[in-house]
């Protein structure tokens, strides 16, 4: 070695210049790749364009533009910034027992028999994604005690990209698709899904929306959630079910969660990720809920204390601002009427916004039937385009979507709507 480079040692630089006489740990740190919500806002957020919609957002935008605060949170929140029964201190780690109580109450109906034989376990999450990794935590341990448990897990195709990756940190590497969307009858297509599972080894999980499904806005009907369910039982199968917009589907929290209450009625085991963020507009506060539904109440206390030890390794303990708002509207029968009014307000907004989306563009002559607008619900739709379709809307007319064709209804409103539908119908009748 030179008496140079050594010299340069000895001060504590490298041969690159930096400080420290070695390389950093993070040197051979390859970037992750860039979600593709992130990649269209940013993209979005540099287009200088007057008239650029950006479509493909999760939140509910108002008719202004904006997410917003329901009116009665704003009060709730009021009242107990002022209430001197609430201490800060940590709750416990499966969160509020007032939360869960009413969480697991709406989702399965206070009647419920599970309930009934205390043989459902509930615990507060941070958030919806939060809700499906401890599900996908404790199916990682527990689901077959003789072996180390890592998959197969069915996803929907499509579904929402992070779902893959939650269960894959959670050490579930086996991830395979099942069919769902068929974009020529613009639905679902039951007979490739149930083929699908058919295929499915004993002891799989098989996630399924039970409401508003993500991101096509396509949701199974009662036939179709009878059909499944007797294959998943036949197949010995698992269900994980999810409601990530919870009560924005049909404007009400039981009916929105009625596969889980069939499922439950049948005497399935089962786990539910649900999410309280969207129907109260809490989307800081991430209000999720985890529900557990077991076959017998004797294996109650033994997952609840694996859950728990799950929980303390991965968050601690739930915020609990949020879960406080949500307790306090549903445990109040004149809170959860107004409450009840304000989402119904905006599920009716948003159908509003698919029947005159599909009235302008049958005036417009756009090609093909656009009636599966209105037959999807919740906040997304999947509108049946394909990729150079929604390429053309992102290059020529400024519009962004999802890849998949695939928009939140949502950010439509008085003063973009003609300017999408007259895009759409462009799309389908350039020559590309």
């Amino acid at each position: 070695m030179s008496r140079a480079a050594s010299s340069a040692d000895e001060r504590g630089v490298n041969q690159n210049g930096e400080p420290g006489g070695r390389l950093s740990v993070f040197t051979n740190t390859h970037a992750a790749p860039v979600n593709p919500d992130t990649r269209l806002l940013s993209a979005f957020r540099k287009d200088t364009h007057a008239s650029k919609v950006h479509l493909a957002g999760r939140e509910y935008f108002s008719e202004e533009g904006q997410t917003f605060e329901l009116h009665l949170v704003g009060k709730i929140k009021q009242q107990l910034s002022t209430d001197p029964t609430l201490r800060p201190e940590y709750p416990s780690s499966l969160g509020l027992t007032e939360f869960t109580r009413r969480a697991t109450e709406v989702a399965l109906g206070k009647s419920s028999k599970a309930i009934v034989e205390n043989r459902v376990l509930g615990v507060q999450t941070p958030g919806f994604t939060g809700a499906v990794r401890l599900g996908a935590e404790l199916l990682r341990r527990w689901y077959d005690v003789s072996t180390a448990w890592d998959g197969p897990v069915y996803l929907s195709s499509p579904c929402d990209d992070s779902l893959a990756a939650i269960f894959q940190a959670a050490g579930i590497q086996d991830i395979r698709e099942y069919y769902y969307w068929n974009d020529e009858r613009r639905g679902v297509c039951l007979e490739k899904l149930l083929e699908d599972l058919e295929k499915a080894p004993e002891q799989s999980v098989v996630v399924l929306s039970a409401s508003a499904h993500y991101p096509t806005g396509a949701d199974l009907s009662p036939n179709q959630w009878t059909q499944i369910t007797q294959l998943v039982s036949r197949r010995r199968l698992f269900p994980f079910l999810l409601l990530p917009t919870h009560a924005l589907c049909y404007g009400d929290l039981v009916w929105d969660a009625w596969p889980v209450q069939y499922c439950a009625s049948l005497g399935m085991e089962l786990l539910c990720a649900q999410s309280f963020s969207h129907c109260f507009g809490l989307y800081g506060e991430a209000v999720g809920h985890l529900l557990c539904i077991l076959k017998h109440n004797s294996l109650l206390l033994a997952v609840q204390s694996q859950a728990d030890k799950i929980v303390r390794s991965l968050w601690a303990q739930p915020s609990v601002g949020g879960a406080h708002v949500v307790a306090t509207v549903l445990s109040n029968p004149a809170h959860l009427v107004e409450w009840q009014c304000e989402v119904k307000h905006i599920v009716e907004r948003c159908m509003l916004i698919r029947e005159i989306l599909r009235e302008k563009l049958r005036l417009l002559g756009s090609p093909g039937c656009w009636d599966h607008l209105t037959q999807q619900s919740g906040l997304y739709s999947c509108t049946g385009l394909n990729g150079q379709q929604v390429e053309f809307l992102t290059k020529r007319r400024h519009v962004y979507l999802l890849p998949s064709g695939c928009l939140n209804i949502s950010a439509i409103n008085g003063r973009n709507l003609d300017y999408i539908a007259e895009s759409i119908h462009l799309a389908l009748t350039t020559s590309l």
